[in-house]
């Protein structure tokens, strides 16, 4: 939104896409704080229990995450359609699809490499410069796990095509709680070490605020510089905060 907004005054997207897209992360956001909530006011029902829990909720997730697929590929495409461009207009050759799946895998399989070898460096680095493995997780390696997505974002943004730069960002963090957190809590029972979804208060109350922000700025569909220094701002705030959090 900030990079766009400084070479187009007034940016449109689909509010239809932006509001689902907006829903779909308080669900998430709630799937994230029910777990939390149980443990600190019904701690004493045990671990099991609360292991119980996310996992079902897990299921859910999971499940909505499917529907949505269905929702937004399938039955209501065509809610989702953007504006129409002919390749040869914008001065570009499509690619073919197996061009394209191929690109899209080789990229996958390098970031993939490259975030594996980010996470090692970082281990003996944070004890050097006195990081938290906190901030490490949630600002670093995440900036650094997301860099193509938020490259392409902008740059798309930059060429106004601000329905492309809200799916980019919108859909990762999507796929993140809504697919990949429930993927990882159902592969941690085939290693024998569950994992749960319960976070710490700082953490779902981190969530919240950014969804919430996210929610407020981008439903009506319409977007500008200032919006963007705004959501900026927020994510700074957040970041400063995990950087003095205690170990």
């Amino acid at each position: 939104m900030f990079a766009g907004g400084l070479r187009y005054e007034h940016q449109q997207c689909n509010r239809i896409a932006a509001g689902m897209g907006a829903s779909l992360l308080l669900l998430a956001a709630v799937g994230l704080i029910i777990p939390a909530f149980f443990h600190f006011t019904a701690a004493d029902r045990g671990v099991a229990i609360e292991r119980e829990l996310s996992l079902t909720i897990s299921f859910v997730l999971f499940a909505i995450y499917v529907a949505s697929m269905l929702f937004t590929l399938k039955t209501h495409r065509y809610l989702f359609a953007g504006e129409a461009h002919n390749a040869s207009d914008l001065g570009e050759q499509p690619w073919t699809r197996g061009a394209s799946i191929t690109v899209l895998t080789v990229a996958t399989c390098l970031v993939a490499l490259m975030s594996e070898m980010l996470v090692g460096a970082l281990e003996p680095a944070s004890h050097q410069l006195g990081l938290t493995q906190v901030f490490i997780g949630v600002i670093l390696v995440a900036v650094v796990g997301n860099a193509a997505e938020d490259s392409t974002a902008v740059m798309v943004a930059v060429k106004n095509k601000m329905d492309l730069a809200y799916g980019i960002a919108v859909g990762s963090s999507l796929q993140i709680a809504l697919l990949v957190a429930p993927l990882l809590v159902f592969a941690s029972y085939l290693f024998g070490t569950p994992l749960d979804l319960i976070f710490t208060p700082f953490e779902v109350a981190a969530v919240t605020i950014a969804v919430l922000s996210m929610a407020l700025v981008a439903m009506d569909g319409e977007s500008n510089w200032i919006e963007g220094v705004m959501l900026v701002g927020v994510y700074l705030m957040l970041a400063i905060a995990f950087f003095f959090l205690p170990v």
